[in-house]
């Protein structure tokens, strides 16, 4: 039988030390046996998996992780979710991500605007393709806030370019709008088509209702993460590995199926705190028969810091170990060789409440092995028993050679 090969990752758990946790990380603060016994049992190291060149985000920090170097196959977030939703761009068409989130006071107060149903947002976006959309403009509704914009260009145009500056808005919480619009090329269009999509949303019966009950209103617009398909080499080609991915992310379910791996979607998975742990594990296990490499990643860490929430972020990490990290870890012992991979795609800090650069923590166990006797953390991975790894895309390389 042939070797298997395990991925968690949970999204944004690299920290800071917190006063409100004692001085500790949130990994070092959270029980988490099953992850410290991977890094304790196997090895333990450090990657950054966001070259200096680029915003640190999960689309660059997971096309790293899935083994691929962003230099050379990164175009932008939103085409990645293009892929994941089913949406074909040609050669010449642009994806461009389309948060429906709150502005208040001019202010960008909530990204996710106040974590808006999925059974909300599509009569928004509904509303946007009807009366914002043009023959090349579309709107596609996607899972909660996140949603897509595609422009449909034509050959020799150049609506977008390098000089394009769009801003990721979960980045900047509580700033003001204004400082953050697009700019350079083709930016006089996406102002043009945020404001009219503002104007659309703003009075919907969908966020009447919603500050009717007291909740956040999709009142806004936001598009940002522009960029044309991208075109990656398959997964199964390069590696001769069969691929999963599970996660309700569609930046992180795109890079999937742009590698060649079968999307397996979980009833109960949000990309939010409230998401199936257990169901995502019990996926995990079950799909492990049918691939030679599952990958499950869970957003909750990231959500979390978002808020600025150590609480909940030691809570998400304690859950995953205990629902994702353990069944998936003993499932490995029923093959005759595999390893597991425990790693953040980029770190997001409580303090800034935005996405960091910085060096992640990964720790790997199984096949061919040696432990490092350190516990899962930050702080331990300093000192390590594995490398420090400037191009984190080459941790796939170590992983996968047994």
């Amino acid at each position: 039988m042939a070797s298997k090969f395990v991925i968690v990752i949970p999204d944004g758990a690299a920290d800071e030390p917190q006063a409100s946790l004692g001085g500790k990380t949130p990994l070092q603060a959270a029980q988490t046996p099953e992850m410290d016994r991977v890094a304790r049992e196997g090895v333990l190291g450090r990657a950054r998996n966001v070259p200096d060149r680029f915003v640190p985000a999960s689309d660059v920090a997971t096309l790293s992780l899935f083994g691929y170097d962003p230099v050379a196959y990164y175009t932008g977030r939103a085409p990645l979710e293009a892929a994941a939703m089913g949406v074909p761009l040609g050669p010449d068409d642009w994806a461009i991500r389309c948060n429906l989130m709150t502005i208040c006071d001019g202010r960008l107060t909530d990204f996710t605007a106040g974590h808006i149903t999925s059974e909300e947002g599509h009569p928004l976006m509904e509303a946007l393709r009807d009366r914002v959309g043009r023959p090349n403009v579309e709107f596609y509704p996607g899972v909660s806030y996140r949603n897509l914009m595609v422009y449909r260009g034509r050959p020799g145009e150049v609506p977008f370019a390098e000089d394009t500056l769009t801003t990721p808005p979960h980045d900047q919480p509580d700033q003001p709008a204004a400082d953050y619009l697009p700019k350079g090329t083709g930016s006089s269009l996406l102002r043009e088509l945020m404001e009219a999509g503002t104007a659309v949303v703003r009075d919907h019966p969908v966020n009447r209702a919603r500050v009717a009950a007291g909740k956040s209103p999709a009142n806004a617009v936001w598009l940002w993460g522009q960029g044309k398909a991208p075109r990656l080499p398959q997964f199964d080609e390069i590696r001769g590995l069969k691929g999963a991915i599970i996660s309700a992310v569609d930046l992180v379910r795109g890079v999937g199926v742009l590698a060649g791996w079968d999307r397996i979607d979980v009833p109960g998975a949000t990309g939010y705190l409230d998401t199936d742990y257990a169901a995502k594990g019990r996926a995990g296990v079950e799909a492990l028969k049918h691939h030679d490499l599952v990958c499950v990643h869970v957003e909750a860490p990231d959500e979390a810091s978002h808020e600025g929430r150590a609480d909940a972020k030691v809570e998400a990490l304690e859950r995953m170990d205990r629902e994702i990290v353990a069944p998936l870890r003993q499932a490995l012992d029923g093959y005759p060789s595999g390893r597991i991979l425990i790693s953040p795609d980029h770190a997001t800090l409580l303090r800034t409440r935005a996405h960091d650069r910085g060096w992640v923590c990964w720790a790997m166990a199984g096949t061919g092995l040696s432990g490092s006797g350190l516990p899962y953390n930050e702080v331990a991975a300093a000192t390590g028993n594995g490398p420090a790894l400037e191009e984190g895309y080459r941790l796939m390389d170590l992983f996968l050679k047994l």
